[in-house]
């Protein structure tokens, strides 16, 4: 029998119970580890869209083409899809966007579909109404490069929505386990994105924190940024 007192006994508990459910983050290098990260009959980010997304849901009019980069397993390309817009769900893991096409096939829409490397992707120009890029993290040369691409092919007065980590993030992964990637370089500030888009009016550029509920590896107490931009008409 233990002399431990009870509050103290339930204390190192809990600290237990929440180290036991900390979940294995290998590095997320390369098409092979997501498909590795996508290959179980689960969704690891769940089904349901973005929450910060689903809260932009006036920006997107039934017709509108968008593209939603990085989508993995199809959970925000899906919802787009429902709002009536012509989606194109881009992944560079195959495995993510078969899930993403059997996602779209139980939900009864359409989506169009491609596995491709977005860094040699051969970009269009002037044609989405929207890009959408959610939690999707980048070493800066790579961000550089694709934030421009991702710019240009934006329609004149298009949009570009992002959700993604900023470096304080650093921290609450050691504590709450809520995901992103270890790199601060790899995170998003205010004034990075803003230069990224240079020339767009900005209609949203908040830093905040929020408890994130997607599936296995997006959970619990997160600092976010939101950024929300329009490219100016042509002329």
């Amino acid at each position: 029998m233990t002399n431990e007192p009870k509050p103290v006994r339930a204390a190192a508990e809990e600290v237990v119970a929440s180290t036991s459910r900390r979940i294995d983050r290998p590095a997320m290098t390369g098409p092979a580890a997501w498909d590795d990260r996508y290959k179980d009959d689960g969704y690891s980010f769940g089904t349901a869209p973005n929450a910060f997304l689903t809260t932009q849901g006036a920006l997107f009019r039934p017709g509108d083409k968008v593209l939603a980069l990085a989508d993995g397993e199809g959970r925000n390309g899906v919802w787009l899809a429902e709002q009536g817009c012509h989606v194109t769900s881009v992944d560079y893991s195959p495995v993510g966007i078969e899930k993403a096409t059997r996602l779209a096939r139980s939900r009864g829409v359409a989506l169009e579909t491609l596995v491709a490397d977005l860094t040699t992707w051969s970009w269009p120009v002037d044609t989405y109404d929207a890009i959408v890029a959610i939690y999707f993290h980048l070493p800066p040369h790579h961000r550089e490069t694709i934030h421009r691409h991702a710019a240009a092919a934006i329609k004149p007065g298009g949009l570009i929505v992002i959700e993604g980590f900023r470096p304080e993030q650093i921290a609450l992964q050691s504590t709450h386990d809520s995901g992103g990637p270890p790199d601060v370089r790899m995170l998003f500030s205010p004034e990075m994105l803003a230069e990224d888009f240079a020339g767009f009016e900005v209609l949203l550029s908040e830093e905040t924190e929020t408890v994130l509920d997607e599936g296995l590896f997006h959970t619990g107490r997160a600092a976010v940024l939101r950024f929300v931009a329009r490219k100016p008409l042509a002329g």
